[in-house]
């Protein structure tokens, strides 16, 4: 029989002590198991996300229950009160005295029986206590209270604060909206209404996407890759956000395309789609792992005339030019905590800086491929200003022969979609 805890304490001891992201360590523990029952996927799932995406707030309350501060137990004892006191606090199906129990049974299991007795009163002293716990700070609007309630690093509390003075409040409870999935369907192979009928017959609940025309909004699924369609090519993930900028590239058939950081894939495949066949795509990226990645999109997307290869976008390729050029940049991904939790513990705010400066480096490299009267799509899912509006005016600074004829940020919690920011050039 699974133990779906056991199996969740070593998905975070994975990540406590080898810093494997999240995503992967979950991806990971579920692959190696079999599950007769979804439900069992669906807890393990929900609890290891869970204490990821509320690890501030459940340290804090672990601190004011705990003589041991949270920092200073065992690695495995604060993993093992950190999943009990999600359950108690966020898991309204899991009785207490569960909660409670099973911790002690873990802590016992993986030899830590002198301190199952710390646990056991730790977690049940806060399960008496969960309607009064006391508030970080009584000023609603202070670091010290919003990095507690939407557990989130002081200094990102206080940067969203000052970049987004009304709409700070909007842009943290966004991290925390349970969204449905986005799609992009492969027009070349299935119609949006065929797909969603297809989709519908299947049990999945599906919805028109609220942006992008080739959007479907999916939710009420197991597993993507068994989403029926999924292995025919008829669709792949992708925010609607990032089908917007891709959209607004106005990329045609018999164009030339370079897409410069491109997995896993999603813009290329997308600018492929625009393509319907005539033209030529080159996809990059730095990452030779990761062109795996966009191989196994255009593939199964069935694009042919997509040219893969690995490439620094910061070093020029003599002779290159193209009609669109695609700039994704890496960036410090304050658009998607939602969905990548590991962001706001991981991002330090010097990190920032380094960032814009590579971005710089890469717009000054790629604008280079840009033919006269050809454009440059310039776009990062992150909402931190100064890798957005601030490297867009350090462009028009500097490079004279571009206009800028489009720009639109995102903002998680405003917008119902990730937080996004993508600007159009055109050289000429």
């Amino acid at each position: 029989m699974i133990n779906t805890r056991d199996i969740v304490l070593n998905i975070l001891m994975d990540i406590e002590t080898n810093k494997t992201f999240s995503n992967q360590a979950i991806s990971k523990a579920l692959s190696k198991n079999q599950f007769e029952d979804k439900r069992d996927r669906a807890f393990i799932t929900r609890l290891a996300e869970g204490v990821m995406e509320q690890l501030i707030t459940l340290d804090y309350t672990i601190n004011q229950f705990s003589k041991t501060k949270v920092n200073k137990c065992k690695p495995m004892i604060r993993c093992i009160l950190r999943m009990g006191v999600y359950q108690i606090l966020y898991m309204e199906s899991v009785p207490d005295s569960a909660a409670c129990n099973e911790s002690v049974k873990l802590a016992k299991a993986h030899g830590f029986g002198s301190l199952s007795g710390f646990v056991n009163g730790v977690l049940r002293n806060i399960a008496r206590s969960k309607e009064s716990i006391p508030e970080p700070s009584n000023d609603e609007s202070s670091v010290e209270y919003l990095s507690v309630k939407y557990s989130m690093p002081q200094w990102l509390c206080d940067k969203l604060k000052k970049d987004y003075p009304e709409q700070y409040i909007k842009i943290l409870e966004g991290c925390f909206w349970d969204r449905a999935t986005a799609i992009r369907v492969n027009e070349t192979k299935i119609s949006r209404d065929e797909l969603k009928k297809e989709l519908e017959e299947a049990g999945i609940t599906v919805e028109y996407g609220n942006y992008d025309e080739k959007a479907l909004l999916i939710s009420d699924y197991d597993f993507i890759k068994r989403v029926p369609g999924y292995k025919k090519g008829y669709f792949t993930v992708q925010d609607e956000s990032s089908m917007q900028a891709v959209r607004a590239a106005g990329i045609k058939p018999g164009d030339v395309v370079i897409d410069v950081c491109a997995a896993p894939g999603g813009k290329t495949t997308c600018a492929a789609e625009y393509l319907n066949g005539i033209g030529k795509l080159y996809s990059m990226d730095v990452s030779e792992d990761k062109l795996e990645l966009i191989e196994e999109n255009v593939d199964r997307l069935g694009f042919d005339n997509v040219e893969i290869s690995c490439q620094d976008a910061t070093e020029h390729i003599d002779g290159m030019s193209a009609d669109v050029v695609i700039a994704d940049l890496p960036c410090s991904g304050l658009g998607i905590i939602g969905r990548k939790n590991d962001i706001k513990y991981r991002l330090e705010e010097k990190q920032l800086e380094e960032l814009c400066s590579l971005q710089r480096r890469i717009l000054d490299n790629v604008q280079s491929y840009v033919k006269t009267e050809g454009t440059l799509l310039y776009s990062t899912c992150t909402i931190n200003p100064e890798e957005n509006q601030g490297n867009v005016a350090y462009f028009m600074e500097k490079h004279k022969d571009f206009r800028l004829i489009e720009e639109r940020l995102f903002l998680q919690g405003v917008d119902s979609c990730d937080g996004f920011y993508y600007a159009v050039f055109k050289r000429g």
